[in-house]
């Protein structure tokens, strides 16, 4: 044994330790696949967990756009546009002057209802003195009526006494019969003086005033509304046919207005989808305009009928080739907080409601 071969001996460790060596790289390898065998088969139930727990709780739809309340802008009086104080696109206050209308013709009618105003306080001051008249007329009539009256009494006794005659008795009759008929006539003139010169109402002026007065106020907004004005803040909008020279009827669209602080979206869901949507469910907007930004807002309300009951021609369907198709219903969602990019009218969306608080 003393006399082994070294040489032989170092062969023999060196493999073992070779051997031993490839041993450790085997486990190693060994450890990836035992987490690939239990981590794929747990990633596939989790991920079929979550579909599972999340299935049927968000629906969306890109049938929707932007809506603003827009306001047709229409003068109340017609004539010549002598002014434009917009341009397309223009930010408006409320109150701000867009275009004039030429005022003459009203500041004319203007002037005439005052004129008017003041023919009618002469013919009631007129009338006034009537009725000063018409009763002097009636006292008149009364000292008429008892003349006659004590004349009718003295002739009257002397008839009985024979000391008269016939035609004086008459006379004196006819002479009753006179005075009385003058007074009625003085006081049916002094009551229709009276009335002329009533209100017929509670304003407590004569009616002849009242109606002047009415036709000058009149005039007089027919003369401010040849200004016309925003009647809210918005962006103005249509402006072509807003040209000086150009002749423009009342009570026709000049331009529009769009509110631009009331945006909302509309969104068109599938009647199928409406099942467990609720007012106040939380919703997220995304926009074509603006990729990336994202949105919140909540359900505001949901339409009363689809779409085609609101149509102008809703689609008949007694009909023999009748084909039924899912119905499209407008829901309002309301726009949380202001959005940092502008909301254009018309702007397409796509829609995502959370329905997990059904």
């Amino acid at each position: 044994m003393a006399d082994a071969d070294p040489k032989r001996a170092f062969a023999a460790d060196s493999e073992m330790s070779v051997l031993a060596n490839q041993d450790v790289p085997a486990k190693r390898r060994g450890l990836p696949r035992l987490v690939l065998m239990l981590g794929i088969p747990l990633l596939i139930v989790a991920i079929g967990g979550y579909f599972y727990l999340t299935s049927g709780r968000y629906i969306s739809t890109d049938n929707a756009y932007v809506r603003q309340d827009m306001i047709s802008i229409s003068p109340d009086v017609s004539g010549r546009i002598v002014e434009v104080d917009v341009r397309e696109n223009q930010p408006v206050k409320a109150g701000d002057i867009l275009f004039r209308i030429d005022p003459e013709p009203y500041r004319i009618a203007l002037a005439q209802a005052d004129a008017d105003l003041a023919t009618a306080r002469v013919q009631v001051s007129t009338m006034a003195t009537d009725t000063g008249s018409a009763a002097a007329d009636i006292q008149n009539a009364r000292a008429e009526l008892t003349l006659a009256q004590a004349t009718y009494g003295r002739q009257a006794a002397l008839m009985k006494q024979g000391f008269t005659t016939r035609a004086a008795f008459d006379a004196a009759t006819q002479g009753v019969a006179a005075a009385k008929a003058k007074l009625a006539t003085a006081d049916a003139a002094a009551a229709r003086a009276r009335q002329q010169l009533g209100s017929g109402g509670g304003s407590g002026q004569p009616a002849a005033i009242q109606v002047a007065l009415a036709k000058r106020e009149k005039a007089a907004y027919d003369l401010e509304r040849s200004v016309v004005r925003a009647p809210k803040s918005g962006v103005v909008s249509q402006t072509g046919r807003l040209q000086v020279g150009n002749i423009t009827p009342s009570g026709v669209p000049a331009l529009s207005l769009v509110v631009s602080q009331q945006a909302w979206v509309e969104a068109n869901f599938k009647e199928t989808d409406l099942n467990h949507m609720r007012v106040g469910q939380p919703a997220e907007l995304s926009f074509d305009a603006y990729p990336g930004l994202k949105v919140k807002g909540r359900v505001q309300s949901i339409g009363a009928g689809t779409g085609s009951e609101f149509s102008v021609l809703p689609a008949q369907n007694a009909t023999g080739n009748w084909v039924k198709v899912t119905q499209r219903v407008p829901v309002r969602i309301a726009i949380d907080g202001k959005p940092p990019r502008a909301m254009i009218a018309g702007l397409s969306t796509d829609v995502k409601i959370d329905t997990k608080d059904r």
